[in-house]
């Protein structure tokens, strides 16, 4: 059964490796934003929530799923630890801590080597590299005592095949993302993250112990919000007409775009709470809002938003339109990002925190 679910085909889509200025691992303000508001919170969930029958393994077992190239992974894990550390010893375990392995998972294209060459030296467990999609089996039955991800379930396993069909009615001709297209493009994203999530919950349950945790960050759209309307959204909306522009101006060509899209779709909290309970293996224990922390600078911000996205989609721009438009690109969209800076403003953006429980047959 396993061995059936990890041979499902993702496509990969890896954020900037190495350590230049344009990689991810210099590049990480705005997730790094979202754990240090979020840290007080996973640590409370881990001490109201995690099993208490978990705390007698010899060996307490954490999975980073999305991990990308650090530094946030580490951030993460080493507040995960202290979240554990803190509910051992609230149950009066001090001396019975017991050993922790993380295994640090994305998928085969990700910068493993960045990734294992800044590992933290003084780090307090054992750590493994598990190349792969979180949409299909990753580990052993019921072996995860808590898996985490953050800024990584809004990427889908795929774009959907009929955006960029020329024949489909949901062919997605002038545009890279579906919230400002037609209605059948929306629909046919609509469908990849139900269908990638069912995969998702499907098989965490048989990987996470029965009272284990999960615990998930991204950003969604506000329940009843237009898709278009969603400021994650509008920032690719915006790349979109940044490749439009060079398209006018014959520096990419017009079917380069047609035949681009971004997998990325953003959830509302009502789509989560649905495939929860469908899948009926987790009882959701804690979602709330979690503000970003804000740049007030509108210049800044879209400088920061620029090299960011850059740092995400470099890879995938570059294999689709060359390297060379690169910098030209990302000039154009840091000037839309400074003319609609109240559209792409974090502090609009809403992001959630949700703790999901294993729950047991």
């Amino acid at each position: 059964m396993a061995a059936e679910n990890t041979s499902k085909v993702c496509e990969a889509h890896p954020m900037t490796g190495g350590d230049g200025p344009n990689s991810y691992a210099k590049n990480f303000t705005l997730q790094r934003g979202g754990l240090d508001v979020s840290k007080e919170l996973v640590r409370k969930a881990i001490a109201e929530k995690l099993d208490g029958e978990i705390l007698h393994s010899n060996t307490f077992r954490i999975a980073d799923l999305g991990c990308s190239v650090g530094p946030n992974t580490f951030l993460a894990i080493e507040n995960i630890l202290e979240g554990v550390e803190f509910k051992y010893k609230s149950q009066g375990m001090n001396s019975q801590f017991p050993e922790f392995h993380v295994f640090f998972n994305d998928h085969t294209s990700n910068d493993f080597n960045m990734l294992f060459k800044t590992l933290p030296q003084n780090r307090r467990y054992y750590a493994a590299g598990v190349p792969g999609s979180f949409y299909g089996r990753l580990f052993p039955d019921a072996s995860i005592h808590l898996a985490h991800s953050s800024y990584a379930i809004q990427w889908l396993s795929r774009v959907p095949k009929a955006v960029v069909d020329s024949k489909s009615p949901a062919w997605n001709k002038g545009r890279i993302h579906y919230s400002n297209s037609t209605d059948e493009v929306i629909r046919s994203y609509e469908t990849q993250y139900t269908e990638d999530m069912k995969c998702f919950l499907q098989d965490r349950a048989q990987e996470i112990v029965y009272g284990g945790l999960m615990v998930l960050t991204f950003p969604v759209r506000p329940d009843g919000t237009p898709h278009s309307d969603a400021p994650t959204n509008v920032i690719f909306q915006l790349l979109g007409s940044s490749l439009m522009d060079l398209v006018r101006k014959g520096v990419v060509k017009e079917e380069k775009v047609d035949s681009f899209n971004i997998p990325v779709y953003t959830m509302s909290p009502q789509e989560l709470v649905a495939v929860v309970e469908q899948n009926g293996c987790f009882s959701m224990e804690i979602m709330v809002d979690m503000p970003l922390l804000l740049v007030h600078d509108p210049i800044l911000m879209a400088q920061l938003r620029a090299s960011h996205l850059r740092a995400g989609m470099r890879e995938d721009l570059k294999h689709q339109f060359g390297e060379e438009v690169l910098d030209e690109l990302f000039d154009v969209y840091r000037k839309k990002c400074e003319e609609h800076a109240s559209a792409v403003d974090p502090g609009k953006t809403v992001n959630l925190v949700v703790v999901l429980r294993r729950k047991g047959d």
